[in-house]
């Protein structure tokens, strides 16, 4: 078997194809989490920081 037979049969194999389009989708969906998880922490904070001040608020009445 020589290397130009092992370079049509590297070329004509599809699996490396299918994990790298997996792991394409994998990484799209890993950056839509994290960036979801960033926007719903911030608009937690801004709740709590919300209701820290309103209760400093209420106790200093």
């Amino acid at each position: 078997m020589g290397l130009r037979t092992l370079l049509v049969r590297f070329a004509a194999d599809q699996r490396g194809a299918t994990a790298l389009e997996y792991g394409l989708i994998l990484g799209v969906m890993a950056l839509a989490i994290i960036g979801g998880i960033g926007a719903v922490g911030a608009v937690t904070s801004g709740s709590f920081e919300d209701s820290s001040a309103a209760l400093e608020t209420a106790k200093g009445s």
